[in-house]
């Protein structure tokens, strides 16, 4: 009887024993079951989260494109209104043009009487043209380059082109070094000892430009950076060089298809600065040079001239005191010479002056600006940055 309940009771301890294990299966296969669906759902949020990020980077470049298209868009907008506007000009002076044409041909009996009148006419309207001109640009100078007498070797640093520049608005002496007709780095000197010296690692500041330079016509003037924007065809960038930003811009009508120099054509526009101002120096497709007044404070065109100097054969140009000498050369290199001088107020008897040479230097310049404090030349000779003295004469 002892050992039936016995057996009865060991039967009962293996049943519960073997009812737990049951019990514990199931959770652990349900506990795997949950593990398995949490997986799955981290997995689903992370590609869903992958998907909203490769969305959010597509926008981004969408914006992008989108906001370069509409830019284009606006440039192209005022290069348009620009043209139309330069074409309306030359039209009104066709019309005008055939008008007095038609005038002459119905009066042939009063056609020397009218010739005389509208010839006296033009001499008193370039005249009164030639005082405004005058009057607008305040000019106090009457001095023009008579000799080019020395020349200093500064350094031997950079591309085969570029430009280096000084600030002639104050008495700034910090030099700005510009690389190559297409950058967008400038390095800042605190004086011109400093930056010939520059090779034993004085400090230097290198300033990073929004867009890179085009050829190498730029300007420091009165603390502000004035290039030709590289990728465009006549857009003039005014930029804070201490601030580092841009703080305006224009577009330059009738220039950037046709080279300012022929030997260089990688410059398409040559800013200047001289005693009466900021100047853009370039080229029509008649090969005939333009000179343009500027507005320094708002970068607005002031004044417009067609020279009768041309870029064939032309490396070079500058301003001084409302003149543009113009500096030519062989295609091979060889001496420098300016051959042409245009002055805006027509002071200069350009035929009793004889050709002016350059010293003999390495081979020929793909810069040259002219700083008025001083009397110099700053150039770009092959590679090396050299310094020209001026002497000056009153104007005849």
């Amino acid at each position: 009887m002892a050992a039936i309940k016995l057996r009865f009771l060991l039967v009962s301890f293996f049943t519960s024993i073997v009812g737990e294990a049951q019990y514990v299966m199931q959770d652990a296969g349900l506990i795997h079951y949950i593990d398995r669906r949490i997986l799955s759902i981290e997995e689903r949020l992370n590609k869903c989260n992958q998907d909203i990020m490769d969305y959010v980077e597509e926008f981004r470049e969408l914006s992008k494109k989108m906001m370069s298209r509409l830019e284009g868009a606006i440039i192209s907008k005022t290069e348009l209104k620009n043209d139309l506007d330069h074409l309306l000009t030359r039209v009104e002076r066709a019309q005008r043009d055939i008008d007095y044409f038609e005038s002459t041909k119905e009066s042939p009996d009063t056609c020397v009487e009218v010739g005389s009148d509208l010839l006296e006419q033009q001499l008193i309207e370039e005249e009164e043209s030639k005082k405004k001109v005058q009057l607008m640009l305040n000019a106090s100078c009457s001095y023009m380059v008579a000799g080019i007498k020395s020349l200093k070797i500064v350094k031997r640093s950079g591309d085969t082109h570029g430009s280096w520049l000084k600030d002639p608005g104050k008495n700034y002496q910090k030099i700005y070094f510009l690389s190559g007709i297409k950058n967008k780095t400038v390095m800042e000197f605190a004086n011109i000892r400093t930056f010939a010296e520059s090779g034993k690692k004085q400090s230097v500041r290198r300033v990073n430009l929004p867009f890179p330079w085009q050829g190498t016509g730029h300007v420091i003037y009165n603390g502000f950076l004035f290039y030709h924007r590289y990728g465009s065809l006549n857009e003039i960038i005014k930029f804070d060089i201490q601030q580092r930003n841009i703080t305006d811009r224009m577009l330059l009508s009738g220039a950037g298809q046709t080279p300012a120099y022929d030997l260089y054509p990688a410059t398409k526009i040559d800013l200047a600065v001289d005693e009466l101002g900021l100047w853009a120096i370039h080229a029509e497709p008649d090969r005939k040079m333009v000179i343009t007044k500027l507005s320094p404070e708002t970068l607005a065109v002031e004044h417009t001239w067609d020279t009768s100097c041309k870029n064939q054969n032309a490396e070079a140009a500058f301003m001084m005191c409302g003149s543009l000498y113009v500096i030519y050369n062989s295609p091979g290199g060889g001496t420098s010479r300016i051959d042409c001088i245009y002055d805006i107020l027509d002071t200069i008897n350009t035929y009793e002056i004889p050709a002016l040479r350059f010293p003999k230097r390495q081979a020929s310049h793909s810069m040259v600006h002219y700083y008025s404090r001083e009397k110099q030349l700053f150039a770009w000779d092959n590679g090396s940055q050299v310094i020209y003295k001026l002497t000056t004469q009153q104007k005849r």
